[in-house]
């Protein structure tokens, strides 16, 4: 009976014991490690789960454009102005416009230009993604939402068209006045232009093509009543040329292609609270390289804002956000390590 006494007492005591490490884990923030929630890497938090889609069709809309149908069970919804990310065979993971029709639940449709320069995301699409190809998706998500206006002036740059295209036909649905500048190279290099023709015609359409009647005129923008919204998608020096044509105070809702500088500023001081360890991020060095020289295991993709695999949370400081991604909510605790920045003198990340 006492050496039956002595095991209860034991056991009673161990029990205890655990019960206050247990609760000593969820109150103290250092001891024995960091009591903090799951982190966030990769998509994280308010994410879509990746899915499975087939390519069931493949067209030319125009010259070195690709136009892809992809087809899936259980596709999310989505409004004018979403995209999704194309995981692609090799692993790159690029993000392109939906450009289809919301209401066709069993497919979504996306088109890429050919760039030769490029990072090797359109060419892969355009060498690799042929009918019956399987790939993952993951998405979608809208940073460029069309709001409710009674009118709306749409400026599209080439391949810009895509997340303009759903809002032409929204626009034309709801009965808004509207009107599109589509700009392009040439004709033959600017893809939709029919359907354009038939949605808005001459009146609503304005078609400027370089090698016929060079760069656009911008001017108009500064007089367009208050309630007007504008919308702008294309390379950087046609939404740098919209946004200062733009009245004063007034600013266009902007889809860009290319994420913000990944240095520049000053340098700053991160704590990574996880790992228990201090680095210093010079002026010209992301702070991905800067994290991945203390952990290395740290994952990312496309290094520009984009993909979202390399999304951290953090727990003090101000960020400057240079992503192309993150909606405002997930701003509010999270970033991109890849591109975005401190804007102040130190960070704390959950690492």
């Amino acid at each position: 009976m006492p050496r039956f006494t002595t095991v209860a007492l034991v056991a009673g005591a161990a029990l205890l014991v655990r019960r206050a490490v247990r609760s000593r884990m969820s109150t103290a923030p250092l001891w024995p490690m960091p009591a903090l929630d799951t982190p966030v890497s990769g998509y994280g938090r308010g994410s879509t789960v990746p899915r499975k889609v087939l390519v069931t069709g493949r067209a030319t809309p125009a010259e070195g454009v690709v136009e892809l149908r992809l087809e899936g069970a259980g596709l999310p919804a989505w409004q004018p102005g979403a995209h999704v990310d194309l995981v692609l065979p090799s692993g790159l993971v690029r993000q392109y416009s939906l450009c289809g029709d919301p209401d066709d639940r069993d497919a979504y449709t996306v088109a890429t230009r050919l760039v030769e320069d490029g990072r090797g995301g359109s060419r892969e699409v355009h060498e690799q993604l042929h009918e019956g190809a399987e790939i993952e998706i993951r998405g979608p998500r809208n940073r460029f939402p069309l709001v409710d206006s009674p009118a709306y002036v749409f400026v599209a740059g080439g391949i810009g068209i895509t997340p303009v295209l759903p809002m032409l036909r929204a626009a034309e649905a709801a009965g808004a006045d509207w009107r599109l500048l589509y700009c392009g190279r040439s004709r033959t290099t600017m893809p939709y232009l029919e359907e354009i023709g038939r949605l808005g015609g001459e009146h609503r359409v304005t078609v400027v093509a370089e090698d016929e009647s060079g760069f656009p005129e911008l001017e108009f923008l500064g007089r367009l009543p208050a309630d007007t919204a504008v919308y702008c998608c294309g390379p950087d020096g046609l939404m740098d040329a919209v946004g200062a044509a733009m009245p004063e105070g007034r600013a266009p809702r902007l889809e860009r292609f290319t994420a913000a500088a990944t240095v520049g500023g000053t340098a700053f001081e991160v704590e990574l609270r996880r790992s228990g360890r201090i680095l210093t991020v010079a002026a010209d060095q992301p702070l991905l390289s800067a994290v991945r020289e203390e952990l290395p295991g740290i994952t990312y993709s496309c290094r520009q804002g984009f993909c979202g695999t390399c999304r951290q949370r953090v727990l003090e400081g101000e960020v400057d956000h240079r992503d192309e991604l993150l909606t405002d909510d997930e701003r509010a605790d999270s970033m991109l390590i890849c591109v975005s920045r401190c804007s102040g003198k130190r960070l704390v990340l959950d690492l």
